[in-house]
């Protein structure tokens, strides 16, 4: 699930990003900051991080489930295909969303 709140000042969103997992352990790689990965934090079954994006674009994530699987945000803006015979999900942060 995606939460964006747009923060007028700095004409960027805030995006939080969630995802309810069993999982012991995720993070997000978002295609906005290198493909870095970003902790996310657990409480009551869900994974969340907050991320700065500016605003109008597109950027490509997906979520690391312990290490070892990939996985798609299902409430993603849309998604693409990657290099790797898969799709990644899609952030939208344009004024229409």
């Amino acid at each position: 699930m995606l939460k964006k709140k747009y923060m007028k000042s700095k004409d960027e969103y805030e995006v939080t990003f969630e995802l309810p997992s069993e999982a012991k352990e995720a993070v997000l790689v978002c295609e906005a900051n290198g493909w870095e990965p970003v902790g996310m934090k657990k409480s009551k079954g869900t994974f969340t991080v907050k991320m700065r994006l500016p605003a109008n674009g597109r950027y490509q994530y997906r979520y690391l489930i312990n290490n070892s699987e990939w996985v798609n945000d299902n409430a993603a803006d849309g998604y693409v295909p990657n290099e790797h015979g898969s799709t990644n999900s899609v952030v939208d942060t344009s004024s229409a969303n």
